[in-house]
């Protein structure tokens, strides 16, 4: 990213995307976005933004950020950028950042055709967040990123705009193993939560009160400060999918395969996430793992009664 320009492209003004985008704009940066749709764009310009039709328009910003479900959405929206790049090379030094959760291994393969496109000239770095919406909102976003370190120190003043924990982890795909790091912790402790929130609730026990004697001793975390008062509410408004992290733990699994690492932990993980979206909750908060959680225990009960039924049938004369 050439230093004398604080410009940007900002691909995805989703739940996390449109914050994070806004705080660039408040933070002093010429930000251009895409969106898929355009209420967004609408809202982006009242903040002093910019829009274009198209992502290609933003093939000679200094640094392109994508904040995309996953890397296939992000390969597919930049195929006509990297067709731009390959008939005409943008300036050298140009950085793709990809924010997104997103496989380590295909992401330094989505390295490797960038650099070919661009003849070398354009990088792409990785650097997904962890804070959630509100921590899109704050600025307060933890950014992990796998860069060189000369990429990495031109693109820091950007991501502080963004986050106030920025860290290089490593080369390119680091940041990605990172955050699935991150969702490993995340997804199992959520879904641990839960699993207690059914039992002391089916036990008797108030689950406000304890989650509050809980964050009080060695088992209080951020995610029980953040996630525990929607899953004592059962409130599952989205604040980012429960299908992501299913989408998440994949990569640690995958992640894991390659070092021959044993992660017990993120199989049961990615198990109960993909009943969760079996069970059609995908869309809702991850707090609703708890919903999924429940289910289960329903089912699991209709199952003994049967089974009781049954031997009462078979033991009558």
């Amino acid at each position: 990213m050439r230093r004398d320009r604080k410009e940007a492209g900002f691909v995805g003004l989703g739940l996390m995307g449109a914050p994070m985008a806004a705080n660039l704009l408040a933070a002093g940066w010429a930000v251009a976005a895409w969106n898929r749709s355009p209420a967004a764009l609408d809202g982006f310009e009242a903040l002093g933004g910019a829009r274009v039709a198209e992502v290609e328009e933003l093939r000679d910003k200094p640094v392109i950020i994508f904040m995309l479900p996953d890397l296939s959405y992000i390969e597919d929206s930049a195929g006509a950028l990297l067709v731009s790049w390959s008939e005409r090379s943008p300036a050298p030094g140009t950085a793709l950042v990809v924010m997104s959760s997103v496989s380590p291994d295909a992401v330094k393969k989505f390295g490797a055709r960038v650099a070919e496109a661009s003849g070398g000239n354009a990088v792409v770095v990785d650097a997904p967040v962890s804070g959630g919406t509100k921590g899109a909102v704050e600025g307060t976003l933890a950014i992990m990123a796998g860069a060189d370190e000369e990429d990495f120190q031109r693109l820091v003043p950007l991501l502080r705009a963004m986050g106030t924990t920025v860290r290089r982890l490593g080369p390119l795909g680091s940041g990605s193993l990172a955050k699935a790091c991150n969702q490993l912790i995340v997804g199992i402790t959520t879904a641990a939560l839960a699993e207690a929130a059914e039992l002391a609730e089916r036990s008797g026990l108030d689950v406000a009160a304890l989650y509050e004697v809980l964050a009080g001793g060695l088992a209080g975390s951020r995610v029980l400060d953040i996630v525990g008062p929607r899953l004592a509410a059962k409130n599952y408004a989205p604040t980012g999918p429960a299908k992501f992290m299913h989408k998440d733990l994949s990569f640690v699994l995958e992640s894991a395969a390659a070092v021959d690492a044993a992660v017990p932990m993120a199989g049961a993980g990615a198990e109960l996430y993909a009943e969760l979206k079996r069970q059609g909750l995908g869309d809702q908060d991850l707090a609703v793992v708890r919903q999924t959680i429940s289910d289960l225990s329903d089912k699991a009960a209709s199952q003994r009664q049967r089974s009781s039924q049954d031997q009462v049938r078979i033991s009558e004369p």
